[in-house]
């Protein structure tokens, strides 16, 4: 078994350089090529018949279900009598000084099921919670406090 590995490496290297050798001589094979003119392009200007169907007349006229052809105008219904009922959503606010603060922050989040949106600035890192129910809030601040997170809980106004 040794002796075959000891002469395995150099009988791939022979056989690989032969298959090269054979490669680059059949590519370059010494037939003579003939001078050829270059190519030219010539282009003809054929007019359709009248009575010829088009692909594209025949795409403009069908109405199969399944495939819809973009469109640049959207028409969008609006009920309108409606009543809109007014909620109060609350943004819950915690500024925080390091990134185990956040990490902690983050866990409870996941505990929570909260979503959240992480603003970074010079000052330091902001989450903000958005949501409506105030009593779940009010609970992950109590939890926050064991973490030395300070957190303020205030209606969220949307500004333009």
């Amino acid at each position: 078994m040794q002796k075959i590995m000891k002469w395995f490496a150099p009988l791939l290297a022979v056989g690989v350089a032969v298959f090269i050798a054979f490669f680059l001589i059949s590519i370059n094979s010494p037939e003579i090529v003939q001078e050829s003119e270059p190519l030219t392009l010539k282009s003809e200007n054929v007019a359709p018949k009248q009575n010829e169907k088009i692909w594209l007349n025949h795409l403009s006229q069908t109405r199969q279900k399944g495939y819809f052809y973009p469109v640049n105008e959207v028409y969008v219904q609006v009920n309108l009598n409606e009543k809109i009922t007014k909620t109060i959503t609350y943004k819950l606010s915690a500024f925080l000084k390091d990134p185990y603060q956040l990490f902690c922050l983050k866990e409870e989040l996941k505990n929570y099921g909260l979503k959240y949106f992480l603003k970074k600035d010079k000052q330091g890192i902001d989450l903000l919670i958005y949501s409506q129910n105030v009593d779940k809030l009010q609970s992950l601040v109590q939890v926050l406090k064991n973490y030395k997170i300070s957190a303020q809980i205030k209606p969220y106004k949307e500004e333009y």
